[in-house]
């Protein structure tokens, strides 16, 4: 996997992946764009929440929507690193069972999701979910 990024102006960075994909980076507190860091939780949450809803339609549970809310706390010192990042995932949909939900959030967290499995070395990465039936 490759990727480039290029300065395009102030504190503003273009990515582009090697697929051809591209995002802009605002490193100045995000005011044009997300910040890398903020960056990272959003690959964070995009990255468990494809393994959560996989994992939950195998287990054929009737599931309409996924949201993760994720919120990352910071040291005080530079570098301002991650110390803690907590995802809580909002699951929609019609009879889903909880054993199901907590299972697929564990199993994205302690097995799946690579991005955790990364942070995970660095960051206290913790999880809670919410069922809503619709």
């Amino acid at each position: 996997m490759k990727a480039t990024v290029k300065w395009v102006g102030e504190e503003t960075f273009m990515g582009i992946s090697e697929s051809g994909h591209s995002l802009i980076l605002d490193a100045n507190g995000g005011k044009t764009a997300p910040s890398p860091l903020e960056n990272v939780l959003l690959s964070l949450g995009g990255c468990s929440s494809v393994d959560v809803v996989s994992i939950l339609q195998k287990a054929r549970q009737q599931v309409t929507g996924c949201e993760v809310h994720l919120e990352g706390k910071r040291v005080d010192t530079v570098p301002r690193l991650f110390s803690d990042i907590h995802l809580t995932f909002v699951i929609t949909g019609t009879d889903v069972a909880e054993k199901h939900v907590e299972r697929a959030v564990n199993l994205s967290a302690d097995k799946y999701c690579s991005v955790a499995l990364m942070l995970n070395k660095a960051v206290n990465i913790t999880h809670s979910y919410e069922i809503v039936n619709s």
